[in-house]
């Protein structure tokens, strides 16, 4: 069986889906990484291709909801507007719930299923919420989602339709995430949530993706929103171990986003911090990444700091702008959130230069269907005109 290790104290442990947490350090625990010799299986479908990477036995594919593949695709027209490098988006709203969340819970379902678990739950803004019921209806477990109480409606409406017990939960949503565990522990709940190991490896399977859509080459930068710091995590893991094994040579700079209105890891490493201080308020459009006490700060800052990589906040306004232009120029339609990885690129110039080679990679996380403030606040310029005057005002718009 598989091991869990603290990166800070370098102890391992057994697994114990109940509490994935350091005894000692009180950090999270990561699966160790095995000593042998791995490969990709490409010829293979869905999580049978990187079976050698995750800790799964055995895959069991009536699992799955079809997750992954999702396109990446290249940002040309941003690429000229600003003489960029080229861009790809890898676009993760085109997995079964919109959202990366169903890379982690794809991975997560398959061990509670191995481990014999009846009942799985989450912590959640809304994104993993949707997803953790929709594996765990497909799973045919009892699911149960703790909502923080500013949850939108549309993302309360994409969870409840596939019927898990919904609790919405009113104070420190720090606490409730501590909370969860020592529930689920009493109750015999599996809490899949953020910095579950098993679902920081499943979100490392997008890493081996952009890998393999990059005809086997490593981008040479990867913009990531940074919420909690499972995502972060799990990508910067599939590609150190893309390393280990020989597959790529270097290794991508990693870019951590948060939105300015909550940005606790970026504050520590913008002013050097060891550690993450929580933020008591948090304010900013970007709700999916709005999160005051992460619970994968201080691995993430570790990470980042070991691997020459960045961390850095960015304006409501930059973020609305940066959404607008990625619907207006590449017909990409998603969060706040997301947004943040292209506001972040175009800060970058300013601080760094980029070679006319590189490779540029930003991870959409979940589409704005579930996420719709900001919205409201445009103003679309509508004509209206009857059945009989349509020509008329046609030609008039062609002028």
């Amino acid at each position: 069986m598989e091991k869990l290790e603290c990166i800070f104290c370098q102890e391992t442990y057994s697994p114990d889906l109940m509490f994935p947490f350091c005894p000692e350090c009180k950090e999270p625990l990561l699966i160790s990484y095995p000593s042998r010799k791995r490969e990709l299986f490409l010829e293979k479908d869905g999580l049978e291709r990187y079976s050698d990477f995750l800790p799964l036995k055995e895959i069991n594919k009536n699992l799955g909801l079809g997750e992954g593949n999702t396109p990446l695709l290249s940002l040309d027209r941003i690429q000229k507007k600003f003489t960029l490098p080229f861009i790809w988006a890898k676009d993760e709203t085109t997995n079964p719930t919109h959202s990366f969340k169903d890379r982690g819970s794809a991975v997560a379902i398959q061990k509670a299923a191995t481990m014999g678990v009846g009942s799985i739950g989450t912590v959640s803004t809304g994104n993993m919420a949707a997803s953790t019921a929709a594996y765990g209806d497909r799973a045919g477990l009892k699911t149960y989602i703790f909502l923080k109480e500013d949850t939108s409606q549309e993302k309360l409406l994409s969870t409840a339709l596939f019927n898990p017990i919904l609790v919405k939960v009113k104070g420190d949503y720090g606490a409730l995430f501590r909370k969860s565990y020592s529930l689920g522990q009493k109750l015999r709940i599996y809490f899949m949530n953020s910095v579950d190991p098993f679902r920081i490896e499943g979100y490392k399977v997008t890493g081996y993706e952009i890998f393999q859509q990059l005809n086997r080459q490593a981008p040479q930068y990867i913009f990531v929103p940074l919420s909690s710091g499972g995502h972060l995590i799990g990508l910067m893991r599939a590609f150190l171990e893309l390393k280990q094994e020989g597959l790529i040579h270097n290794y991508p700079t990693f870019v951590g986003i948060q939105a300015k209105g909550c940005s606790p890891i970026a504050r520590a490493f913008i002013q050097g911090n060891v550690k993450v201080e929580r933020m008591i308020k948090a304010r900013t459009i970007a709700q999916a990444i709005s999160n005051p006490d992460p619970p994968g700060g201080n691995i993430a800052l570790k990470m980042i700091r070991e691997n020459k990589g960045m961390i850095m906040d960015v304006s409501d306004k930059e973020i609305l702008a940066a959404q607008e232009m990625l619907a207006e120029e590449e017909g990409l339609f998603c969060q706040p959130a997301s947004a943040t990885a292209l506001a972040a690129l175009l800060k970058l110039p300013e601080k760094m230069q980029f070679e006319g080679h590189d490779k540029i990679v930003l991870i959409i996380t979940g589409k704005a269907i579930k996420s719709t403030p900001g919205l409201e606040s445009l103003k679309p310029d509508i004509h209206q005109t009857s059945l009989s005057g349509l020509e008329k005002t046609m030609n008039s718009l062609l002028i």
